[in-house]
């Protein structure tokens, strides 16, 4: 005889799978260690102190030692979290990206502009080939003022590129050669 508790799997798909559902959540109701899940350990992040609260009081974290149930500062569990995912790397270059115009000024962001940053290594592309020129010039100024925002060794490589020149092959057939000579700019 069946349990008047427990309906009967339908054909259908849908309610197959909210039958296994009910199957597992009444399996895991029977065995209460299979609930049990691995538990995070704040403990090892920066400035957790001690994980232990004291003699017989086990992990309570009620007491005069620092625990790992204390209060944490934000900004050292937020650059754990990045160190333990590696996310540093993104969060840097995305900082370098979008604090630009603070780094070099308004006069230099309005004539270049970020190409690509990865590995440590910062493309720059300007406006005009006097402007990619000047650039070269304000590498050192432009270096100290990125560690000085952003943080140091952050970038080690600025490349400063020129404008981009206009494609001048037409069609599916072009004469081989250097084309037309300007700068650009």
């Amino acid at each position: 005889m069946s349990d008047p508790h427990v309906p009967a799997p339908r054909s259908e798909p849908d309610d197959a799978a909210a039958f296994q559902a009910l199957e597992r959540a009444r399996a895991l109701a029977k065995n209460p260690a299979a609930r049990r899940r691995r538990k995070w350990k704040p403990g090892s992040m920066r400035g957790a102190g001690d994980t232990t609260a004291g003699p017989g009081l086990g992990n309570a974290g009620s007491g005069a030692k620092p625990s790992r149930r204390d209060p944490q500062k934000l900004g050292s569990l937020a650059e754990s979290l990045l160190d333990a995912r590696g996310w540093s790397e993104q969060v840097e270059s995305a900082s370098v990206i979008t604090k630009w115009r603070e780094i070099v000024g308004d006069d230099v962001a309005n004539h270049s502009q970020i190409e690509h940053f990865e590995d440590g290594r910062l493309v720059v592309r300007a406006s005009s080939t006097a402007w990619a020129t000047n650039l070269k010039h304000l590498m050192g100024p432009v270096r100290s003022r990125i560690a000085e925002v952003v943080g140091p060794e952050v970038v080690t490589e600025i490349v400063v590129l020129g404008p981009k020149a206009p494609s001048w092959k037409h069609g599916i057939r072009s004469v081989p050669g250097r084309g037309p000579r300007d700068t650009y700019g």
